[in-house]
């Protein structure tokens, strides 16, 4: 494959936001220089959402889950976590932090934990939405019922980051126990959709088993869900999980999915991961440069970051706030970005 040939193909892409399979594979496996593609993601993300970052406060409230993924240090089997769950209380100090420092959207990540019932997390929704009405509220909590779906968005909630992680029904059953279905992750996702959520997507790029085939199946199917929000990032390996032993995925690879993702979908949001920053000291910048446009900075206490590991060696688990943003401002401003005080909507 020559650079002409790469150049011709990634024209293509950005004309009509699509390619053949065979084509897209070779895109995503080439070992020639991809420069190209990424410049032209960043030109089209720059004509859709400018040089805007947008910053999205990450809460890491619980790390109790009762699933048993087999690639997640919080996965319910691992007897090494030192659990916990912040309270209503630390929550919203976490909120008023971020919002002094000009976040307009917090995040509430955590495992599936029963303790945070409907009414719990409905009325922790309510509490937010009060006190930060012209703020985005986005929910990151796994699979739920759709009434629970429902009574959360009534309760005030924007948008749900609920990765799909693959396309594929034999990949996903490789990464899961019996116990977590296929079909059930799809539906979640759809039903999302019906409830009027911006909603998220994603997969790790180069989790075990998977196969340059199996992210041609992941764009279809983001193509077939259209998502708002698609959130990628490295596959990284944690010690105290079956999957120990298995390589860390590649930066390069999920860079070049990162601009085919921007090219293919001009109007997403996509974050710049902290995987990204965790494989490589600059790789948010460089995920900025292939076209994404969010960043997720933790406004999560200090005290319970590092026990929100699901990948080893975890970026940014000592820092305040206020200094993890300082930084990122200095580096996403010498990288040629700005980050704003906005809700950071998705621009259809």
């Amino acid at each position: 494959m020559t650079d002409r040939h790469i150049e011709a193909l990634v024209s293509e892409l950005r004309e009509h936001r699509d390619l053949p399979d065979a084509s897209l594979l070779e895109l995503l496996s080439t070992e020639q220089d991809t420069s190209s593609l990424h410049l032209q993601a960043d030109e089209v993300r720059r004509q859709i959402y400018g040089k805007s970052v947008f910053l999205r406060g990450l809460i890491e409230f619980t790390n109790y889950c009762k699933n048993d993924c087999y690639y997640c240090g919080l996965r319910r089997g691992n007897s090494r976590v030192q659990r916990y769950r912040l309270s209503d209380e630390d929550i919203l100090s976490c909120c008023a932090t971020g919002y002094k420092l000009g976040y307009r959207t917090f995040v509430l990540q955590g495992g599936e934990d029963g303790y945070f019932s409907d009414e719990r997390l409905c009325a922790l929704v309510s509490a937010i939405h009060a006190q930060y009405p012209e703020c985005a509220i986005t929910l990151s909590v796994g699979e739920r019922s759709a009434d629970s779906y429902r009574r959360l968005r009534q309760a005030g909630a924007d948008r749900y980051l609920l990765r799909h992680e693959t396309a594929n029904r034999g990949h996903y059953e490789k990464l899961h126990p019996a116990d977590m279905s296929w079909g059930n992750r799809r539906r979640c996702l759809y039903t999302l959709k019906e409830l009027g959520y911006q909603v998220g997507a994603g997969l790790m790029v180069g989790s075990p088993f998977q196969t340059d085939s199996n992210l041609i199946e992941d764009l279809r199917f983001m193509q077939e869900l259209s998502p708002d929000m698609i959130g990628i990032g490295p596959y990284l390996s944690h010690s105290d999980t079956p999957f120990a032993a298995y390589p860390n995925g590649s930066m390069r690879k999920t860079l070049r999915l990162l601009s085919v993702i921007r090219l293919m979908f001009p109007y997403a949001l996509l974050p710049a991961t902290t995987a990204l920053g965790t494989i490589s000291p600059k790789g948010r910048e460089l995920g900025l440069k292939a076209g994404a446009n969010v960043l997720m900075p933790n406004l999560s206490p200090v005290r319970v970051r590092k026990h929100y590991s699901i990948y080893d060696n975890k970026i940014c688990t000592g820092e305040e706030a206020a200094e993890c943003l300082a930084c990122l401002a200095g580096r996403i401003k010498s990288a040629g970005y700005e980050l704003v005080s906005d809700r950071g909507d998705v621009r259809r």
